[in-house]
C-alpha cells in the first residue's frame, strides 16, 4: 500500500506543482518576512535567535503542509500569522521574550482547543459558498492589480512577465507559472535589479526560550493574537478551501494540527501558525493542475520548499531581499489570476446571494480595518448580514 501511494505522488508530481509550491512560498516568504523580523526585534530577539524564528516557522509550516496535504490529497497549505506580527511589532515593547513565549503557547493553546472541539467547523458551516467565494476574491483582489500597478513601475520586467503568461497559457498553459518564474528571474538579472551583495549561504539553528507566564501578558498580547489570527488568517483559509472544491477537508483537525505545532514551536520562535489563503490559492487554483484531485501535489512541492528554507534560515531572508519587489508582485497576480476569475464567478452565480456576496467583496477589497481586525472578517461579517437581512425579507415576501 505504501508503493502505491509512493508512486501515486511520483505520478501526481509534476513541474506546475512544483512550480505552484515554489511560487506560493516565494510569495509567502517575500511578502512578509520582514513583518516576522520586526516583531522578533520587538521582542528583543537577537540575529541568532531571529534566525532561530525562520527556521521554527519554516520548520512548521513544512510539516503541516506536507502531512496535510499528504493524508487529505488536497493542496493544505499553512502560513504564519502576518497580521499577528504585525501585532506583536506594537505589543510586545516592554516584554520579555521569555513573556512573548508565553502568549505564544497560549495563543496555540487556544487554537487547539477550538480545533479539537469542533467550534469552528461548526462556525464555518454556516458561511454560504458565494459569500466565502467572494471574500476570496477580494482578498486577492489587490493581487490582480497590483501586476499593472507593477507594470507601471517596472514595464520592462514585468511587461516580458505579463507577455510570457499570455504566451504560456495559450500553447503551454501547465507550465506557465514556471516560465513566469523563469523569465522574472531572467529579467530581474539582466536589468541588475537582483541584489546579491549580502548573499550568502549558511545553516540555521533552533534556539530554545523557556516560557514564562505572565497574566497581563497572556491576556495583552496571547489572546489578540489568537482573535488576530483566526478572523484575519484560519477563516480567509477555510474560504480558500471551499471555493476551490476542496470541502472534503475536514477544518478542525487542521485548525488543530496547526495549535498543536504552535504550541511544540513557539519556545523557538513559531508565534502562530494558520490556513493560508493567498500562498494556497496558488496551490489549489488550475496554475498548479488542470485536474483538482492531483493539486495536493503542489502542497506537499510547498512543505518541502519551507524545510528548506527554514533549514537555510538567514541565507534565505537575504535572498528574498535580493529579488526585486515588481517581480514578487508580478509573480503573485499572475498565479492568481484564474483563482480570483473562478472565486468572482461563484460569488455572482446565484442571484440569491449576489448582493450580499457583492458587499463581502468589496468591503474585503477595501482593506478597512476597525478594532485591530482586518478587512477579511469585516467583509464577512457584513456580507452574512446583509445575506440573513435580504433572507428574511424574502421570506416574508413569500
Amino acid at each position: 500500500m505504501e508503493q502505491i501511494a509512493q508512486r501515486s505522488l511520483l505520478a501526481d508530481t509534476t513541474l506546475s506543482a512544483i512550480s505552484a509550491g515554489f511560487a506560493a512560498v516565494l510569495v509567502g516568504f517575500a511578502s512578509s518576512v520582514a513583518i516576522v523580523l520586526q516583531a522578533a526585534a520587538a521582542a528583543g530577539a537577537s540575529e541568532t535567535q531571529m534566525v532561530s524564528w525562520i527556521g521554527a516557522l519554516g520548520l512548521g509550516m513544512g510539516l503541516t503542509c506536507i502531512g496535510f496535504s499528504w493524508y487529505y490529497r488536497a493542496p493544505v497549505v499553512t502560513a504564519w500569522s502576518t497580521p499577528g506580527a504585525a501585532l506583536l511589532i506594537t505589543s510586545l515593547h516592554g516584554v520579555s521574550l521569555a513573556e512573548a513565549v508565553g502568549a505564544f503557547m497560549f495563543c496555540a493553546l487556544l487554537t487547539l482547543i477550538l480545533g479539537v472541539s469542533g467550534a469552528f467547523e461548526r462556525i464555518m458551516q454556516r458561511v454560504p459558498l458565494p459569500i466565502a467565494s467572494a471574500m476570496l476574491a477580494g482578498i486577492l483582489m489587490q493581487f490582480g492589480l497590483s501586476i499593472f500597478t507593477s507594470l507601471q513601475a517596472k514595464p520592462l520586467l514585468v511587461g516580458a512577465m505579463f507577455a510570457t503568461y499570455l504566451i504560456g497559457r495559450r500553447w503551454l498553459p501547465r507550465y506557465g507559472i514556471l516560465l513566469v518564474l523563469a523569465v522574472g528571474f531572467a529579467a530581474s538579472w539582466l536589468l541588475g535589479e537582483v541584489h546579491t551583495e549580502q548573499l550568502a549561504w549558511s545553516l540555521g539553528r533552533l534556539q530554545w526560550i523557556a516560557p514564562e507566564f505572565n497574566v497581563q501578558v497572556l491576556l495583552g498580547v496571547g489572546l489578540p493574537l489568537f482573535i488576530v489570527t483566526m478572523t484575519s488568517q484560519n477563516i480567509p483559509g477555510v474560504a480558500t478551501l471551499r471555493a476551490s472544491g476542496y470541502s472534503q477537508v475536514p477544518v478542525s483537525p487542521v485548525i488543530g494540527g496547526t495549535g498543536l505545532m504552535s504550541l511544540l514551536l513557539a519556545p523557538c520562535g513559531g508565534f502562530a501558525f494558520n490556513l493560508a489563503a493567498i500562498s494556497a490559492a496558488i496551490c489549489t487554483g488550475p496554475e498548479a493542475h488542470p485536474d483538482p484531485s492531483r493539486r495536493y501535489a503542489a502542497g506537499i512541492a510547498a512543505g518541502v520548499f519551507y524545510l528548506l528554507a527554514g533549514l537555510f534560515g538567514a541565507s534565505v531572508v537575504a535572498l528574498f531581499a535580493a529579488l526585486p519587489q515588481a517581480m514578487i508582485a508580478g509573480v503573485a497576480g499572475l498565479a492568481l489570476i484564474g483563482v480570483i476569475g473562478s472565486s468572482l464567478a461563484g460569488a455572482t452565480a446565484d442571484p440569491h446571494h449576489r448582493e450580499a456576496a457583492l458587499v463581502t467583496l468589496l468591503i474585503t477589497a477595501s482593506g478597512v480595518s476597525f478594532f485591530g481586525i482586518g478587512s477579511a472578517f469585516w467583509g464577512l461579517f457584513c456580507g452574512l448580514s446583509c445575506h440573513l437581512l435580504l433572507t428574511k425579507n424574502m421570506l416574508r415576501r413569500g
